[in-house]
């Protein structure tokens, strides 16, 4: 793969989906540890991608999910639970949002 231009580097970071964030790292930024971030990902809440060594790389918008799964673990719900409210609540939101821009095409 070829090294990155400064430019096309900085824009892959503005990237809500790039996997710019090292487990320890990202642990660090939603105030858990890494086990937890490992558990939510066995119980498929997010899949992190791999770096070509092997190492766990975690996205924004993968820890925007993994924090509201510490907001509710923290609020005494059990892990699975947790994760299965935010999935449930991230396809409601995204169920809001297509029908909002079907209802802005018919309008």
């Amino acid at each position: 793969m070829p090294p990155e231009t400064p430019s096309h580097a900085a824009d892959r970071l503005d990237d809500d989906d790039y996997p710019a964030y090292t487990m320890g790292r990202a642990a660090e930024m939603i105030g858990a540890t890494p086990g937890f971030l490992r558990a939510i990902g066995e119980a498929r809440l997010i899949t992190p991608l791999r770096s070509e060594g092997g190492h766990r790389r975690y996205s924004r918008y993968q820890l925007r999910i993994a924090a509201r799964a510490r907001e509710l673990v923290d609020a005494g719900t059990p892990i699975e639970a947790a994760c299965r409210i935010v999935i449930l609540e991230d396809q409601l939101e995204e169920a809001l949002r297509l029908n909002e821009e079907l209802r802005g095409r018919s309008g």
